[in-house]
């Protein structure tokens, strides 16, 4: 293609709104353009990298043997009403009424609609295992859209749904995809790792996450130092610890004026939030309190708080006014000593002793308490975030956390769906078994974000071969003043086309300053110039994007040269 037939649309600035340098990035090199608050049209060269972005997944999950179909965004209340998410799902789902008055929503996913197609169309176990699958555009009205197309309210998607005749052929499915999965992100050249997941509001027991390494993740993930073991912080687990020491200290209590979070406790009285607990709490399901209790410097996990029995659903921190009538004191000065509501601590703060909390009296605190002598109604189980140099779950060496950007989620479904939808076969012995379900998702237009995250410098995008808009530009120096120069870089450009090489010809009437700039704000992997110079002498410069260096190679050589580049 040449710079005259397409758009070239690079500005030098971004906006002030574009956070993270893929925002930044795909503004300023025209890839997307915004229409409202999350919702991007994407631009000739942006819909390039996605389309190749889809032929990727497309090709992978075809040798995977799925089938691909394409199903509604609009979808109707009825079903989502069956399978009891129309209220569960929450405000994200986008819901409207048609002129007839009749409830809808846009689809954000479509575990619903694929149900209901299995449901009329799969009778018997032969049919099984079978796996869907389509890349369509979904809509989750987020409540802070932010960091363009990384967290946007309209994205594309590729998402696969599998029937199975039992647990056992799921398992089977759940393997292939997630080998299917590290054959997309291999190809697309991600550094990426697949990390054990909860599986939110889809459902479902088993799940993993695969994230593309990037400082700029939004989440936090996990990895052993001595196995392959890898979760998403929500996920990962905490060990418990043993019994505590024996006690050495008396139970003291202390004045604190005027104290309440943890650092000020523990300047005050001279120890380490290590050696101190925070209590939190929560409601209970039967309008009861609760108490949480973490070591002072661990963090609350609410994802694994919220999968403990007797916690209200979704987890509620109690207002302090309903604490203060309960308990008869304030937040940051409850502690665990004669605290008559049950108790639920955190392994790590189970296997402190000696330790500091508050004494339910403003102002005051315990210092000495442990746990067997100085309290009753106690639990323990696993509360908080993984910390670095926290033992791996696995038994095999420490943790360390990174960040990560979430490309790719799987599920094992179990019968969630087919149970609340009555989606069912006739089983080898006759009988209707409702299916099993697996649930896969790629975000394809988030790919293209997380690309860029790990693959830029200072100068713009350094795409992946596999998914840059083209592989080479060929920057003509006077290309419109030049007869020698032109006619140079039009047989060139034609030698590539005909090699199959996808090749970008700037013929734009731009000095050579602004061609060099555009073409490495665009993340074109290769580049090669022509001028006059090179006309006298036969030779031709070639840059890599990825290198500084530049080579020269003689003219009658290039297109040969490049395919061994791309090779």
């Amino acid at each position: 293609m040449k710079s005259s037939d397409s758009l070239i649309s690079t500005v030098k600035e971004a906006p002030n709104d574009a956070q993270i340098i893929s925002h930044q990035l795909m503004i300023r090199a025209g890839l997307i353009s915004k229409l409202a608050s999350g919702i991007y049209s994407y631009l000739p060269l942006g819909l390039k990298v996605v389309q190749k972005v889809e032929k990727i997944i497309r090709e992978e999950m075809n040798k995977s043997k799925a089938l691909e179909l394409l199903m509604p965004v609009a979808q109707p209340a009825e079903i989502w009403q069956e399978s009891k998410r129309w209220e569960e799902y929450g405000p994200e789902l986008l819901r409207f009424k048609d002129r007839h008055d009749r409830d809808f929503c846009l689809g954000p996913t479509h575990e619903e609609v694929i149900t209901n197609i299995a449901k009329q169309y799969l009778r018997s176990y032969k049919q099984l295992p079978i796996n869907f699958y389509q890349i369509q555009t979904k809509f989750r009205d987020e409540i802070r859209p932010r960091f363009g197309v990384m967290r946007s309210r309209e994205f594309i998607m590729k998402d696969a749904y599998s029937f199975h005749i039992d647990e056992k052929s799921l398992g089977e499915t759940y393997q292939i995809m997630h080998q299917t999965y590290c054959n997309i992100f291999d190809r697309i050249g991600f550094n990426y790792r697949a990390v054990l997941a909860d599986s939110g509001a889809i459902g479902g027991e088993s799940s993993h996450e695969f994230h593309v390494l990037a400082d700029s993740g939004e989440d936090a993930i996990c990895f052993s130092d001595e196995s392959d073991y890898a979760a998403n912080i929500e996920r990962a687990e905490t060990l418990p610890q043993g019994k505590p020491k024996p006690a050495k200290q008396t139970l003291e209590l202390v004045k604190t004026p005027g104290v309440k979070t943890i650092n000020d406790v523990c300047n005050l009285l001279k120890i380490k939030p290590t050696n101190s607990i925070k209590t939190l709490i929560v409601e209970g399901d039967d309008d009861n309190l609760v108490a949480l209790v973490l070591r002072g410097d661990h963090e609350l996990n609410e994802v694994k708080a919220s999968k403990i029995q007797g916690l209200k659903q979704p987890l509620q921190m109690a207002e302090e006014e309903k604490v203060q009538q309960r308990l008869g004191c304030s937040f940051g000065s409850i502690g665990v000593v004669n605290l008559d509501i049950p108790i639920i601590a955190d392994y790590a703060a189970a296997f402190l002793s000696d330790f500091v909390c508050g004494a339910n009296e403003n102002d005051k605190h315990f210092v000495g308490v442990n746990w067997n002598r100085d309290t009753s109604k106690v639990t323990s189980s696993d509360l908080r975030n993984i910390v670095t140099g926290d033992p791996s779950p696995d038994g095999k060496g420490k943790l360390e956390i990174k960040r990560g950007i979430e490309v790719g989620h799987i599920f094992q479904l179990g019968t969630k769906y087919s149970d609340s939808m009555n989606a069912n076969v006739i089983g080898e012995d006759g009988r209707a078994v409702n299916m099993n379900m697996g649930c896969y998702g790629i975000g394809v237009t988030r790919i293209v974000a997380a690309s860029i995250e790990q693959n830029h410098d200072d100068k713009g995008i350094i795409f992946p071969e596999a998914i840059a808009p083209f592989h080479l530009v060929i920057v003509p120096i006077n290309y419109n003043k030049s007869s020698r120069v032109k006619a140079l870089a039009d047989e060139l450009y034609n030698d590539c086309l005909e090699q199959g090489i996808e090749v970008l010809l700037d013929d734009r009437k731009e000095r050579a300053g602004v061609m060099f700039a555009d073409s490495e704000l665009l993340g074109i992997p290769h580049r090669l110039v022509i001028s006059d110079t090179h006309a006298d002498n036969g030779k031709i410069e070639y840059k890599s994007r990825k290198e500084s260096d530049k080579v020269e190679v003689d003219f009658k050589v290039a297109v040969n040269f490049i395919l061994e580049k791309l090779a």
